[in-house]
């Protein structure tokens, strides 16, 4: 009881802080132990368990597919980017065209879920990259987006995981990623500001020089204060 009581105290304490010191997202040892279908079976008992406790009626036509549902989206959609096996092949090829400038790929839909409260976070994810002999599918660079996303996130550390992926994919330091989100974590509950959102940015290699990262900014309209 001591200790639960001191857990509750330093949850109180931290408050809606979205301090995440790890670059990675933290997973147990034994995370994939439990196939999907036995996860799926598990969450199911826990979303009705949780529907009772609020006093639903669990024998309306309306709510007793609820847990069911709820269960595989957990698990094949919106958390879905936690398991390995969906990561997404970064396909790379050579850049025979010997294209030395930015490449920029903006207005990426970023939709994710915030750890803290299993909120949505709802926005746009900009990427750019100058080559250094090797170039990506456009499309691979939504998709890893996507993949990084769907799990429960702090927008910081989403960010950080986008920009290392492509470092990686590409074999060069020269990445940028800037995310412009809505967390509705503080949307619509807390302080309930539906106008605020949060802008995350991680700058690799060159884009740490100012006139390079300003070019950037500038190409996705955000002022350079950012």
């Amino acid at each position: 009881m001591k200790i639960d009581n001191a857990l509750d105290k330093h949850l109180e304490d931290l408050g809606d802080d979205h301090v995440s010191a790890a670059e990675d997202t933290p997973l147990r040892k034994d995370a994939f132990a439990l196939s999907d279908e036995e996860k799926i079976a598990r969450i199911r008992e826990n979303v009705s368990e949780i529907m009772l406790t609020l006093g639903l009626d669990m024998d309306d036509d309306s709510l007793k597919g609820t847990p069911n549902r709820v269960a595989k989206m957990f698990v094949s959609e919106i958390f879905g980017g936690l398991h390995p096996k969906r990561k997404p092949n970064p396909s790379t090829f050579d850049n025979k065209y010997k294209y030395g400038e930015m490449l920029v790929e903006k207005n990426i839909t970023l939709y994710s879920t915030c750890e803290h409260h299993l909120l949505p976070i709802v926005g746009k994810a900009h990427i750019a990259y100058i080559s250094n002999g090797s170039v990506i599918g456009l499309s691979k660079m939504n998709r890893i987006v996507d993949y990084y996303a769907k799990r429960p996130q702090v927008q910081e550390r989403l960010n950080i995981q986008v920009v290392r992926e492509l470092q990686r994919a590409l074999g060069t330091e020269d990445v940028a990623c800037v995310m412009d989100a809505k967390h509705l974590c503080v949307n619509s509950r807390g302080i309930r500001d539906i106008e605020s959102s949060t802008i995350t940015a991680e700058y690799g290699g060159r884009f740490k020089e100012e006139a390079v990262k300003s070019e950037f900014l500038n190409y996705i309209n955000i002022d350079t204060k950012f």
